[in-house]
């Protein structure tokens, strides 16, 4: 099977690639950055640079997708946070992108990372399936992108058949993916440039609102979630998460820091005022979304692609705090280890990750 996957350098990509050694299976890989071709798992891709922001990235992806048996999209972008015009450009228009490519190129299944993040508010702490509305949990950029994302979905599910054939579609829908590789990225994205990991071992307290309740999975459990879906051409939506919910009090345990109840508005307010401030680069949405998104009901993917989850949510938490401590990464350059010099040093020449355009 030839699998092309469009942001096959990032978290879950990286993962994917993991899963599809000795497969068989001829993997292309299309991502912003190249990663060296000598380095595990980058060693056995075709690979092809590409932004699926550019104005020519359907027609770039639509030859690059000849003869593919599916097209795997898990590109999306969460940083730079005050470029929300380039964001949605890379998380909708790349959606665009990637169905316009299939469908020149005859691609018959198409494979899209969705995300916990699209689902509709009003069940916060409760389980959903995957029939729960998709209009977005919160009014962030993140989340109204991952909606708008599916309503692209939707329209190519309805399109006409091709040659008889209707274009298969899938939608991923994960809690939030961690794994130890992720550590440097998860950094970049969430942390203020002069902040060392190492410092997260030395945390006496954890400052959260105690009603905290997300679903989160491994990178390796979705990965396996991908390679079913493609080898069964299954279509639809899958919840993906482990058990149990993150709470404050596993995050507490993990950390082995006290407990300190810190009501959700209490914390968006010092987010949003350093983000303003530009002392850190989370946009204070992701607070709102983390006290949003519903629980995940994960039937569907048990029972469809006989998926179980590897990882308990201590393992994939404990995992990624490993990564964030130890600065942690891959030879990709989305996944590359962090420092704190190099990070300043490129905060100074490009600016701060919130602001410049390439990150």
């Amino acid at each position: 099977m030839r699998i092309v996957v469009a942001g096959a350098t990032g978290n879950l990509g990286t993962a994917l690639l993991r899963a599809l050694a000795g497969t068989g299976h001829e993997v292309v890989g299309v991502a912003r950055r190249l990663p060296p071709d000598s380095a595990e798992p980058y060693d056995r891709v075709t690979w092809h640079a590409l932004d699926l922001a550019g104005e020519d990235a359907a027609v770039r992806l639509g030859r690059v997708a000849a003869g593919a048996e599916v097209l795997v999209n898990l590109v999306w972008g969460f940083q730079p946070s005050r470029r929300v015009d380039y964001l949605e450009r890379v998380g909708v228009g790349g959606v665009r992108a990637v169905l316009a490519a299939a469908t020149t190129a005859g691609v018959p299944h198409v494979v899209q990372l969705s995300s916990v993040g699209a689902y509709s508010p009003g069940a916060y702490g409760i389980r959903v399936d995957e029939s729960w509305p998709t209009s977005g949990a919160v009014d962030f950029a993140y989340s109204i992108h991952k909606a708008a994302a599916e309503r692209l979905l939707d329209g190519a599910e309805r399109a006409a058949p091709r040659d008889g054939d209707r274009l298969t579609v899938t939608r991923i829908r994960p809690g939030l993916v961690l794994q130890r590789a992720a550590g440097s990225a998860l950094l970049r994205y969430g942390a203020p440039v002069w902040f060392p990991g190492g410092l997260l071992r030395l945390a006496a307290v954890l400052p959260l609102d105690r009603r905290l309740t997300i679903p989160v999975v491994h990178a390796d459990d979705v990965a396996d979630a991908l390679v079913r879906v493609i080898e069964q051409r299954a279509g639809g939506a899958f919840n993906l998460a482990t058990e149990p919910p993150v709470t404050q009090d596993l995050l507490s345990r993990v950390l082995g820091a006290r407990r300190l109840h810190v009501p959700s508005t209490v914390l968006r307010s010092v987010v949003a005022a350093a983000w303003r401030a530009r002392l850190q680069p989370l946009d204070p949405g992701w607070v709102d979304l983390a006290f949003a998104v519903p629980l995940l009901d994960t039937a569907r993917a048990r029972t469809v692609l006989e998926w179980r989850p590897r990882y308990t949510a201590w393992e994939a938490v404990a995992d990624a705090v490993a990564g964030i401590a130890g600065a942690e990464g891959t030879a990709s350059p989305a996944l590359r280890p962090r420092s704190v010099p190099a990070e300043i040093a490129r905060a100074v020449r490009a600016g701060l990750p919130g602001d410049r355009h390439l990150t």
